[in-house]
C-alpha cells in the first residue's frame, strides 16, 4: 500500500505542529533522538553547522574542510540562502540574536 500525496502532506503539517511543542531544548533534543536514527540526528546537526557557516561568510571550501562534508551538501544549504523562502535567516537571527 502506498501513501497518497494527501496523507503525506497531512502527515508532515501534523509533524511539523509536533515540532512546534517541546517546551525547551531538553525536551527539542529528546523528541529528535527519540524519531530520528543516530545518523539523521548527526545530519541535521551538521547541517545547522553548513547554514551558519554559510550566514557567517565562511568560504564552502573551508566548511567543506572544517565539516569533513561534501560540497554538494554546501550547495544546497547555500541555493536554499540565496533562493529560498529566508527560514534560515530568520532562524539564525532568532538563534544568534545578530543581524543579517
Amino acid at each position: 500500500m502506498t501513501i497518497s500525496a494527501k496523507n503525506k502532506d497531512q502527515f508532515f503539517k501534523e509533524a511539523s505542529k509536533a515540532f512546534t511543542l517541546p517546551k525547551n531544548t531538553h525536551e527539542m533534543s529528546e523528541l529528535l533522538r527519540g524519531i530520528l536514527t543516530p545518523d539523521e540526528v548527526e545530519q541535521i546537526a551538521l547541517r545547522w553547522q553548513v547554514v551558519k557557516s554559510l550566514l557567517e561568510g565562511e568560504p564552502q571550501r573551508d566548511i567543506a574542510e572544517k565539516l569533513g562534508i561534501s560540497i554538494t551538501t554546501i550547495t544546497r544549504g547555500s541555493r536554499e540562502i540565496k533562493h529560498g523562502t529566508g527560514i534560515f535567516q530568520k532562524i539564525y537571527q532568532r538563534f544568534t540574536g545578530k543581524k543579517l
